[in-house]
């Protein structure tokens, strides 16, 4: 006599941990994307101002000209307390919508976020490393009208609106890596 077993039918695996999670840990997480890609995007605007306006146009002018613009350019941004908030908590924004993805068990999200946050932060290292230093030593260089020396313009024309550029790449990708995690916590959290 045989017996006719039945067929093993195998278990379909639990779903993967794409889930919303806890509805205010979804929100916080939709606040931190959404205002991170805000804020960096700001950045990323302001360089690419800096890059196609600003420093062109100063460029095409005289030494004295130069030194005086853009030592009320870095003193008008150095004194305004809203851009100093964009410039730092852009990064505090991004690594934290990483954290939150990765808690919520979106870990393709909070890649993205991630990488956003080691974007931006690469390019506070230049500015504090590059920019900020020049910026500085203008500041320091005495009465324009009093200068001989330009030879502080000739490193703005070129170490500063080099690194400028890749700050702007840079903010640029952060701002590409936060759009596409945008897409991800949607598409995860519906």
């Amino acid at each position: 006599m045989t017996t006719n077993p039945t067929p093993h039918v195998p278990t379909p695996p639990p779903a993967a941990s794409a889930t919303p999670g806890r509805p205010g840990s979804t929100r916080l997480a939709a606040t931190l994307i959404t205002l991170s890609t805000v804020l960096v995007g700001l950045m990323a605007g302001l360089f690419f101002a800096f890059d196609v306006s600003v420093m062109p146009g100063l460029a095409a002018g005289d030494e004295q000209t130069y030194v005086t613009a853009m030592r009320a350019f870095n003193k008008a941004i150095d004194g305004n307390p809203f851009f100093g908030s964009v410039f730092v908590l852009a990064l505090v924004a991004a690594v934290a919508s990483a954290v939150v993805e990765y808690r919520g068990g979106r870990r393709a999200t909070a890649l993205w976020a991630g990488a956003a946050a080691v974007a931006y932060l690469v390019v506070l290292v230049i500015t504090f490393g590059v920019n900020i230093p020049l910026n500085n030593e203008l500041a320091d260089a005495g009465a324009v009208e009093q200068m001989t020396d330009f030879s502080i313009v000739e490193r703005f024309r070129t170490t500063w609106v080099t690194t400028n550029i890749v700050r702007t790449l840079l903010c640029t990708a952060a701002l590409t890596a936060l759009a596409r995690a945008m897409l991800l916590h949607g598409r995860a959290t519906r």
